[in-house]
């Protein structure tokens, strides 16, 4: 079963199509930082004004929490999409009430128009029913193509799936095929990639990656929770408290039943403060000196890393191998995405950090799938439903 999608959504000419995306984007004195996420809401977008659709986009950005702060402003998101597009696009001061269902009315076949920050209100995020119908207002068909919002059950994303006809554009559809793709039916050798700072916050999905991976790689500063778990000393490394080395203790434990190979840094590029100009020096991953932490994955992990990459069918990576946005400590994640984008098998990238980390070193163009979602990228691989996704009607294809 696939989820009712543009294939399904028959004749659009002449119809409004309320079309919620993550335009979530980084603004700097109010213009788009990284268009990456505009870019991917494109053929979605093209796809209905190629067939005629009124279209109405919707999205969030930032946090106000309720509140109309002009620096969480849409509107220099919509003048970059006009670019991308090459056709205008039109903007509402608002995304509810008389002023959005003005610039609504006023769009012809083929057009296009953002309204403004959704959670400028906070009935948003409460998925509130009144906010959601009047956002259903606006439109005759809804599709959600907002994968980086599909873990949040908000009253664009899940609310309105209810009120008008729903479907999946065609960048969620994508993301649900790849990522739940890696769990049902990978080519092996698979192997994972995780980094990060917390095991917690990655347990779920570790639990889920050792069931069906035949290796998991561990890089970034919850490699150093594993490491203390098992009695080395990382030094000044960043690391969790008993909790958390509890939660590394039943990860390993988990591997050896399942027979994945869960591999840890020999070694690690250490500094003497979290810094760029930091001093240097290689040290073995369990046995850092005393007031030096570990900021990179060493060459001789990075090497065996990359052995194991080279050798893989599919490749999952999630998180960094250090604190890669210095360049003293950027050698070891630059070695995994390096390794990941010359691997001949399928690769995905999810994580706002790795994917920023593959589009910094120039690799995001050789990579199968670029995720656009974190937390909903998490989630689904944890195997957890998403509001946003379960809300779309399944469909026998």
């Amino acid at each position: 079963m696939a989820r009712r999608g543009l294939a399904e959504i028959g004749d659009v000419r002449g119809r409004r199509v309320l079309v919620r995306v993550d335009l979530n984007v980084p603004l700097a004195d109010g213009v788009v930082g990284d268009d990456t996420r505009i870019r991917a809401a494109l053929p979605t977008i093209e796809a209905l004004r190629s067939g005629g659709a009124r279209v109405v986009l919707c999205s969030h950005l930032g946090r106000p929490k309720g509140e109309r702060r002009p620096e969480d402003s849409l509107r220099p998101v919509a003048a970059r999409l006009a670019e991308l597009l090459g056709a205008p696009v039109a903007f509402a001061d608002d995304c509810v009430g008389p002023q959005a269902a003005a610039v609504v009315d006023g769009l012809g076949d083929g057009d296009v128009c953002l309204l403004e920050n959704l959670r400028y209100h906070a009935e948003e995020e409460a998925n509130d029913a009144a906010f959601a119908a009047q956002l259903a207002a606006l439109g005759d068909l809804y599709v959600n193509d907002a994968f980086g919002a599909a873990h949040r059950a908000h009253a664009s994303t899940e609310g309105v799936a209810h009120l008008l006809p729903a479907h999946a554009g065609l960048l969620m559809e994508r993301e649900v095929d790849v990522l739940t793709g890696l769990l049902e039916a990978p080519e092996h050798p698979f192997v994972a990639i995780v980094g990060g700072v917390k095991v917690a916050d990655k347990i779920a999905v570790l639990d889920r990656l050792v069931e069906v991976a035949d290796c998991v790689l561990i890089g970034g500063a919850m490699a150093f929770t594993f490491i203390v778990a098992r009695g080395g000393e990382v030094g000044a490394s960043l690391h969790e408290d008993a909790d958390g080395q509890e939660i590394a203790r039943r990860a390993v434990a988990k591997a050896a039943e399942t027979g994945c190979a869960l591999l840890l840094p020999v070694d690690v590029i250490a500094a003497d403060a979290f810094s760029a100009d930091a001093a240097t020096r290689i040290e073995p991953a369990d046995a850092i000196g005393a007031g030096w932490m570990g900021l990179d994955i060493g060459p001789d992990t990075a090497a065996l890393y990359a052995e194991r990459i080279a050798d893989a069918r599919t490749v999952l990576w999630n998180g960094p191998m250090g604190a890669f946005e210095m360049a003293p400590f950027a050698a070891g994640t630059r070695a995994v995405a390096e390794a990941v984008a010359a691997c001949g098998g399928t690769t995905v990238v999810g994580g706002g950090d790795s994917v920023a980390a593959i589009t910094q070193f120039g690799f995001a163009d050789r990579v199968t799938h670029v995720s656009t979602g974190g937390g909903a990228s998490l989630e689904l691989l944890e195997g957890r439903v998403l509001p946003g996704v379960a809300a779309i009607p399944e469909v026998t294809r």
